[in-house]
């Protein structure tokens, strides 16, 4: 199976340096979902080179800066799936960067606690 990272058509390039790519998700989740990934194939983010993290956290900034400007978001969510069980689909490492919007979902509280929902809102008394 071929990695669809590996193999960025120019097109979907948003911008790139010497380590990482910035592409818009295909599937997002929300108007500007952006991704940061490392030139290099690597699957986990404890794989890569203080190189290749500044590399990544430039164009996170980057991205941050220009959508913030495109979209006016409320707030961003930073995420990495590091690990199928951790929700990782390709084995590619990648960075997410969502944009969010005032009433997006209902509650916004506890943020990337939720990928495990039974133990996410631990301010309620249960």
């Amino acid at each position: 199976m071929s990695c669809p990272f590996c193999a960025l058509p120019a097109e979907r390039i948003v911008a790139e340096n010497e380590h990482a790519t910035w592409i818009y998700d295909g599937f997002p989740v929300s108007p500007g979902h952006s991704l940061i990934i490392p030139k290099r194939h690597v699957g986990s983010f404890f794989e890569i080179t203080q190189e290749e993290r500044l590399g990544m956290l430039e164009l996170l900034d980057k991205a941050k800066g220009a959508v913030a400007l495109e979209r006016s978001p409320d707030a961003f969510n930073i995420g990495i799936n590091d690990g199928a069980a951790a929700g990782q689909t390709v084995p590619h490492l990648h960075m997410h960067l969502i944009p969010r919007y005032t009433g997006d979902v209902t509650d916004t509280r506890g943020g990337v606690r939720w990928v495990i929902p039974d133990k996410a809102d631990y301010w309620s008394a249960r």
